[in-house]
């Protein structure tokens, strides 16, 4: 989704445009629901809402990671399918109780117990989906001429 890609690039900007000798990483993810964005819930009502409207459901989770230096960017876009198993809201709302993910988009934290309210999981980049993907930032790296493993 376009949002991700313009959040991730906004974060790496505000930074940059100031610090313009650093090279500035910016990140940001929203979930696609059938063509529903969805972002971070902020509450527990929301986070209710949103692990209710995604179970049963296969989703899109778009991590966009963006480099600056100065007013320059590049930007990428990583897809990560996953499938919500279909739990009940007592289950949910357990969850929710548990790990209180308010801050993550799909209100499913994939490193920590929110795996299992998670049924399949499909990516290029195994990493995408806690926030960061870190097989795309090396990409972004190599190509800025960064000297990392597989670029020397």
């Amino acid at each position: 989704m376009a949002m991700a890609l313009r959040l991730a690039e906004a974060k790496a900007l505000a930074i940059s445009q100031t610090e313009t000798d650093a090279w500035v990483i910016g990140s940001d993810q929203v979930v696609d629901l059938n063509g529903l964005a969805m972002g971070k819930p902020g509450d527990h009502a929301k986070a209710l809402q949103q692990l209710q409207s995604l179970r049963g459901n296969t989703v899109r989770f778009h991590t966009a990671v963006c480099l600056a230096k100065g007013r320059a960017t590049q930007v990428m876009n990583v897809i990560t399918e996953v499938t919500f198993r279909d739990l009940d809201d007592a289950t949910l709302h357990a969850y929710l109780l548990a790990e209180t993910p308010y801050d993550c988009a799909g209100s499913a934290k994939s490193e920590g117990l929110g795996i299992c309210l998670l049924e399949k999981v499909r990516s290029d980049d195994p990493t995408a989906l806690i926030g960061l993907p870190l097989i795309a930032v090396c990409t972004l790296l190599r190509d800025a001429g960064f000297k990392i493993p597989g670029s020397l």
